[in-house]
């Protein structure tokens, strides 16, 4: 996976890259702030962009929304230390593929990285959690949507486990499935709901009022 850091703390951006490039990812480039990392995507064509929020000449949720909209395929991970409700919610919403909090340890890290090769959101279950929550809570009057209505029960029932932060492993488990099986189900659920991810999926089903998730673990 080719991958450009975007940040404006440069020792920040070096422990970073020495991580990723340790990991097997190839650094196409660095840069320290927005306006820089949309010209770098458009330039450089990364399959992922790690983006602080705070950043000079433009933030990261400003740029997150312009790559979105001129290379949508690309996707954007915020990297950040802001564990404010409405930036969560502003990226996400703004297509954000994750939004990692820079206290994660290593391990942590590169296992949310290798999850959105596998069609996976980078979130901890702590933070899918809290985004569920403030879905719920800004969707009390179902919006019926046909589409939505169109899920089987067992889409459902995986799109619940996705709510919870469950990895495909954990949910192939769970559902005594493989888990080429729950790729297949997802592949079916996104392209039903029109959905680009996983968190955009539960969305959907969530304001159809068919994911009552108010009781969600706020564990990691």
């Amino acid at each position: 996976m080719r991958v450009l850091v975007a940040d404006d703390h440069s020792l920040f951006r070096d422990g970073i890259i020495s991580l990723l490039e340790a990991a097997g990812f190839e650094v196409v480039g660095q840069v320290g702030d927005g306006q820089a990392a949309v010209e770098a995507v458009l330039r450089l064509r990364p399959d992922l962009v790690l983006m602080d929020i705070t950043m000079p000449r433009m933030s990261g949720l400003e740029a997150l929304r312009i790559i979105k909209q001129m290379l949508p395929e690309t996707q954007v991970v915020m990297l950040t230390v802001s564990d404010d409700d409405a930036d969560l919610f502003e990226a996400i919403r703004s297509g954000a593929s994750g939004y990692l909090l820079k206290s994660l340890n290593a391990e942590e890290f590169l296992t949310m990285l290798n999850g959105l090769q596998r069609g996976e959101a980078a979130m901890t279950r702590k933070t899918t959690a809290r985004l569920i929550r403030g879905l719920t809570e800004s969707s009390s009057r179902p919006q019926h949507d046909r589409s939505v209505q169109r899920l089987t029960e067992r889409e459902i029932e995986l799109l619940r486990l996705v709510a919870e932060g469950m990895s495909n492993k954990a949910i192939a488990h769970a559902l005594s499935v493989s888990e080429n099986t729950v790729k297949y189900h997802m592949k079916n659920i996104l392209q039903k709901l029109n959905a680009q991810n996983r968190t955009e999926a539960v969305t959907h089903a969530i304001r159809a009022g068919l994911l009552d998730l108010t009781s969600t673990d706020d564990g990691k």
